[in-house]
């Protein structure tokens, strides 16, 4: 095993502490909004740090650093586009806000209030299917994770490894849902969220630490001349090479060369060959941004769970905020990863990971776990437990989320729907833990028998899509299109799963059946085309055509205009306690920017950090992206600029840590108050009453 005494005594302290947070819950929960919601008690950073350990999963780091290793810096160039619809999506409260105003537990039971009963069930059947299928692969990449990481032999007691550990990672999310529901999910998340964020931080410091700023800008520069020196030598080495004319070998040996020239780990500019992860990847992310929010319903308990409207809209702005220190391990350690297998100084580092890649079986595998296992290799006693128990607190922080989620879908999005009356307290809570269980079986099993074959990126886009590709849509026109109509919704939801269930299914077809069906060309020929096309463009196509077909079929049907103020609550209809106005007279410069009567003077100031900030890496991404295309930048002054962005974002991620930390301590006992001495409304389980 590649673990310390010390190691394994700092991953205990820390699965000790998540245990000991969830204790502080108990006597708490007495409805089923307090399982569902946490009671609607849950303050802006208690969300916004408990969501973020969730989003950010054992899962979504390995996926960070593959992505990243095969990108290098050139990624995060690309994903600066992002901010400036980031930021428009964040302060306006674009989607959450009103979704918040419909006091709707689940996004299937506005379906029901929006739409119709039957269309809530079908959604909620959809998001939860998704949801399975997208959560199945969680425990599989998780238990290979501490399998590589940690050098658990194969077999334990003649028993294999891989399942034991799946069955104790998912046994302990198990215990954590159980004893509270969202309240403890939402606790445990918290603590792990800010153990998450200051043990990325301390690594990601000590690996710049111990690497070179010329030993990263030569292997980002010289490994791709290498490689393509390479595969030219094996290229010319072939015996169908060395038939061809001179003018098709130099044609073959340039081809090899302008991959390699466009494939910059650099100069985001000279990524035109890098596969799968290249400008086509974030403009569709641009667009997914806009058009999914609210989407994934993995997190929907945070999102019902805020205080108020305004609360969710807030905690939505601080999300944006709080990933930045996330965010540079994200930038950094990646590539840092990369200059150890490639430097000659690190030589010998390399051998010992590619020694222990050469146990795995497949080149998914490889790809997932070669990061994980540099820093295996890399991090010192103590820094070394401390990466396991993160990724431990991560681990579970996603699946105590996912499994709350899930479950909570199908009992109140599926069962509930079904029932000609709503259940009892203690009915309720119960199918909601036999539903958590069910959950749990099936990812088991799934990730037992699924064969990953692609990029987690590319997997996570298509599952994803089969129910955002079409919700979107659905959701956008139900909260802010008067005319949108529940044929409408039927089409569009029908059409964005069609066409990303398919794009799950066509990569399952192996390659060995396909060399096979010597009597299917027909067939074979259709399945090989749909392979060219990689998970995020399938869900470019879902989110096209389920819009246009809203759209359309919303038009050809429409009857009657949706009553949305009595939807959201507003005008005769809006509840006084929903609503704590600070200020009637708000300037118009601050009404433009999103800023209303609700809003206190820290909030204020909240927003215009995070507009600042966003504003002004946007500006940097726009001029620096119309000087690049008219003038030629070298890979040293793309270095400089790199090296400019680590600081600041290692001096900004200082701060967050402290100011996030203290007010979700803060939130956190103001939440327990709440819990204590309010009184509970038993009838709000989320059946809507016809």
């Amino acid at each position: 095993m590649n673990l310390s005494i010390i190691d394994w005594l700092i991953i205990v302290i820390v699965l000790g502490g998540m245990f000991i947070s969830v204790s502080f819950t108990k006597g708490l929960m007495r409805s089923v909004t307090d399982f569902l919601s946490a009671g609607r008690s849950a303050g802006r950073y208690l969300i916004s740090v408990s969501s973020g350990a969730a989003g950010l999963g054992a899962i979504s780091i390995v996926l960070f650093l593959e992505v990243g290793y095969i990108t290098g810096f050139s990624f995060q160039w690309w994903g600066l586009s992002q901010g400036i619809i980031l930021l428009a999506i964040t302060t306006s409260g674009w989607v959450i806000y009103r979704f918040r105003q419909t006091r709707s537990l689940t996004l299937a039971q506005f379906f029901e209030k929006r739409y119709s009963r039957n269309f809530r069930i079908f959604a909620g059947t959809v998001a939860f299917v998704c949801g399975l299928i997208n959560f199945g692969i969680f425990p599989a990449v998780g238990a290979q994770f501490f399998i590589s990481y940690c050098g658990f032999p194969d077999f334990f007691l003649g028993i294999p490894t891989f399942p034991l550990v799946m069955i104790f990672l998912i046994s302990i999310a198990l215990y954590f849902v159980y004893t509270g529901g969202q309240i403890a999910v939402i606790i445990a998340d918290f603590f792990q969220g800010v153990f998450l964020i200051v043990v990325l931080f301390i690594i990601t410091i000590f690996l710049y630490k111990n690497v070179g700023w010329d030993q990263v800008s030569d292997s980002l520069k010289n490994t791709p001349i290498k490689i393509a020196e390479e595969e030219v030598q094996k290229l010319q080495n072939e015996e169908s090479f060395k038939l061809l004319s001179d003018l098709e070998k130099l044609e073959k040996i340039e081809d090899i060369n302008h991959k390699i020239q466009n494939s910059s780990l650099i100069n985001p500019f000279k990524t035109s060959q890098v596969e799968d992860f290249n400008l086509t990847y974030f403009l569709i992310g641009l667009i997914g941004m806009f058009y999914g929010a609210l989407s994934w319903q993995g997190h929907q308990a945070y999102n019902s769970s805020a205080k108020s409207a305004h609360e969710a809209k807030m905690a939505a702005v601080l999300g944006d905020i709080r990933w930045k220190p996330q965010g540079l391990f994200i930038f950094l350690v990646p590539v840092l990863t990369y200059v150890f297998m490639n430097h000659p100084d690190f030589q010998s580092i390399a051998d010992n990971v590619n020694r222990t890649l050469e146990s795995l079986d497949t080149q998914t595998l490889k790809s997932q776990m070669r990061a994980p296992i540099v820093l295996s290799e890399v991090l010192p006693v103590g820094l070394l437990g401390a990466f396991a128990a993160l990724m431990l607190a991560a681990f579970i922080s996603t699946h105590d989320t996912y499994l709350h989620s899930w479950a909570s879908i199908f009992v109140q999005d599926v069962m509930m729907p079904l029932r000609k009356k709503p259940f009892n307290k203690e009915e309720h809570i119960k199918a909601l833990r036999y539903s958590i269980f069910g959950v749990a079986i099936f990812i088991f099993v799934f990730s037992l028998v699924f064969d990953q074959n692609q990029e987690i990126a590319l997997y996570f886009a298509v599952t994803f899509a089969i129910f955002a590709g079409g919700v979107g849509a659905v959701i956008i026109g139900g909260l802010y299109w008067d005319k949108g109509t529940t044929e409408g919704a039927w089409a569009a939801m029908i059409i964005g799963a069609t066409i990303a269930v398919t794009g799950t299914i066509v990569p399952q077809f192996s390659d060995t059946w396909l060399n096979d069906a010597e009597n299917l060309t027909g067939f074979k020929n259709f399945i090989l085309k749909l392979r060219e096309i990689n998970g995020i463009k399938y869900y470019a196509l879902s989110m096209g055509f389920s819009s246009l077909s809203y759209i359309v079929v919303s038009l050809l049907t429409f009857k009657e205009k949706m009553n949305m103020d009595k939807l959201l609550n507003r005008g005769i209809y809006s509840i006084k306690e929903e609503i704590k106005v600070i200020d009637e007279n708000v300037k118009p410069i601050f009404k433009i920017i999103g800023i209303g009567k609700e809003f206190t003077i820290e909030d204020k100031i909240t927003y215009l950090v995070s507009y600042i900030w966003n504003i002004f890496f946007t500006l940097v991404f726009v001029f620096g992206t119309i000087y690049n295309l008219s003038n030629s930048v070298s890979d040293e002054s793309w270095m400089v600029y790199w090296k400019y962005q680590i600081y600041i974002n290692v001096v900004f991620s200082f701060i967050i840590i402290i100011w996030f930390t203290i007010g979700g301590f803060v939130d956190i006992k103001k939440m327990f108050r709440s819990l204590s001495s309010s009184e509970r409304d038993h009838g709000d389980t989320g059946w809507v009453d016809n």
